[in-house]
């Protein structure tokens, strides 16, 4: 193993986030061979003894990578950590998952959205589907307030101006009516804070409920399964972990030394 920046190796080892290492560092908690750490500062893990608060950091503990698939049931925030204590998508994993292996939301949902999200402890690889060079295509059911008409649904396909910079074009198609909603199915390539929400407000049709089906292939509920009811998580299976690196291998992307675990 090559040297790394020790936040990296913190982080890999699910000790803490990226920031949280960088900040034990600042605080002097973390050593290298006996002598405090510096914010920057490498390390080999391999050959050097790297301890946080006295306890060394053995490279046999270093966790295996972890793909997961959950369904995010409403009122849960997608972040590892929240000021406001509200719950939070690690809550939903047992105790062997939730602590020590690093495990974070790839991008997000706003809490009151429901769906597909993916969960890993890769940083590499949660940094490369998260840049906006990637296009990874994310499919969601969406209840409107209202029957929005063709003029309409063709305005949001082919993009609409938020915050000064126009949308990637959409696809968008009516899935049912009731009363006065209106079901939409909407992929998206891009994913703005908020997207959906703001471009069907802006168009006079707020959205009621806003559900994730699908992050590329990867399907809650694949055919011939039944769906992950909200809440559940499942692995995923080696072709949706292949398709996601993939899909990294083809555009390059640097990932630059200060990369926080958490991004998004």
């Amino acid at each position: 193993m090559s040297d790394e920046r020790l936040q990296k190796i913190l982080a890999q080892w699910g000790i803490a986030s990226r920031r949280l290492a960088e900040q034990m560092i600042v605080a002097g908690r973390v050593r290298v061979n006996g002598n405090i750490a510096r914010l920057g500062q490498k390390a080999n893990p391999d050959r050097d003894l790297i301890e946080v608060d006295g306890v060394p950091v053995k490279p046999t503990d270093r966790p295996a990578c972890v793909y997961l698939l959950l369904n995010k049931p409403a009122g849960v925030v997608s972040t590892c950590r929240d000021p406001r204590a509200r719950s939070k998508v690690l809550d939903l994993l047992p105790p062997k998952l939730r602590y020590g292996q690093g495990i974070h939301p790839v991008g997000r949902l706003d809490a009151d959205s429901t769906g597909a999200l993916l969960l890993t402890n890769n940083g590499k690889l949660t940094f490369c589907l998260t840049h906006p060079r990637h296009s990874i295509a994310k499919t969601y059911q969406v209840w409107v307030r209202g029957d929005p008409p063709e003029t309409v649904l063709q305005a949001w396909r082919q993009g609409i101006i938020l915050s000064g910079r126009k949308t990637l074009p959409a696809k968008v198609r009516i899935l049912d009516r009731a009363g006065d909603q209106t079901l939409l199915e909407i992929i998206l390539s891009e994913g703005r804070n908020r997207q959906i929400r703001r471009i069907a407000e802006q168009l006079g049709y707020p959205v009621v409920r806003l559900h994730r089906t699908a992050i590329g292939p990867i399907l809650l509920q694949p055919p011939g399964s039944p769906i992950l009811p909200p809440g559940c998580y499942r692995p995923l299976e080696d072709a949706e972990i292949i398709f996601l690196w993939n899909l990294v291998n083809l555009t390059s992307i640097s990932v630059p030394a200060n990369l926080e675990e958490h991004s998004i």
